[in-house]
């Protein structure tokens, strides 16, 4: 059976009407009256022959159908979209838009960006951070996202840079004065530099754990001392001597073998379960800049894994 193309309009009212639950919010977004919004939902239904939500007492649920389908129209416009961005941005291909979490662009990124600058002279990079869980480029203009995950972005070109691992880490004075512990559960006497917001972040429990030390022995330890909204702030702390950090290896290894912080424990691994990935919608992916850029990360997660043995490849 041959199904009828519908209208952009009524393709717009499910992909709102998906991604809301709701025929009001849709209809706000979209500046029509939730009526409009009702009539081309019920258009699409009599058109393709499937019922697409369900009415609840508590809002919209999308029928199995309805979210089929509403997955394949978001695809269409997003493809739509950046396809239009690129066709009309071919003057700025000289602009490489890069986003990446905070800390990871600070102490990872930043520091070897020259190198990339030096092949691609012509190339100038905006960078942005973003503290997001997860990676969407809806409302970004960002041409290639740097982010720690799983790698699991469907419909995305993702490129793998290199896993992570974690430890603890301190400044050289830091060790003269509190002496160096023998073991991981004797880190609980140490002031632990902790984090309150863990989006994204090894936790002192994961590491605990990982190490074999009961949670009875740290679980008081973890719940004193000074909290840090990010991985920045933690080490920066560690960095004053104020206490022990738990940090990725991204963001310390340089550091660590500058010998501005001591790796400790260093005989025992901890692999982080999530690693670094880089990831650029369709219709940017291929641009040679954005090509570039990627092929670049890879090389240096390859370089960064070969000058520190152990760090995660």
């Amino acid at each position: 059976m041959k199904y009828h193309t519908a209208p952009a309009a009524a393709l717009k009212a499910l992909e709102a009407s998906a991604r809301h639950l709701s025929f009001t919010r849709a209809a706000g977004e979209l500046n029509v009256t939730q009526s409009a919004i009702s009539h081309q939902i019920k258009h699409l239904e009599e058109l393709w022959d499937a019922k697409l939500f369900e009415r609840r007492k508590k809002g919209l649920e999308l029928t199995p159908a309805g979210r089929a389908l509403a997955a394949v129209v978001r695809d269409f416009f997003t493809r739509l979209e950046d396809t239009l961005e690129t066709i009309h941005h071919t003057p700025d291909d000289t602009v490489l838009r890069v986003e990446a979490l905070p800390s990871f662009a600070a102490k990872w990124l930043v520091p070897r960006l020259q190198r990339f600058r030096e092949a691609h002279g012509d190339a100038d990079v905006w960078l942005s951070t973003s503290m997001h869980e997860t990676v969407s480029f809806d409302g970004s203009d960002a041409d290639i996202a740097v982010h720690i995950s799983r790698g699991e972005y469907p419909g995305y070109n993702v490129e793998f840079i290199m896993n992570e691992s974690i430890f603890p880490v301190c400044r050289p004075r830091f060790l003269e004065t509190h002496g160096a512990p023998e073991s991981p559960a004797d880190l609980v006497n140490y002031p632990l530099l902790l984090r309150h917001h863990e989006i994204l972040t090894p936790t002192w429990e994961y590491w605990f754990d990982t190490a074999g030390v009961p949670e009875d022995v740290y679980v008081k330890a973890l719940s004193e001392g000074t909290h840090f909204p990010d991985s920045n702030m933690a080490l920066q702390a560690a960095f004053d001597g104020q206490g022990v950090a738990l940090a990725r290896g991204a963001h310390a290894w340089d550091d660590v073998g500058s010998g501005c912080l001591v790796r400790l424990f260093p005989d025992f691994e901890c692999p982080f379960n999530l690693s670094y990935f880089a990831i650029s919608p369709p219709g940017r992916a291929e641009k040679p800049l954005v090509k570039a850029f990627r092929e670049w990360l890879v090389a240096e997660g390859r370089r960064f894994c070969e000058e520190y043995e152990g760090c995660g490849t």
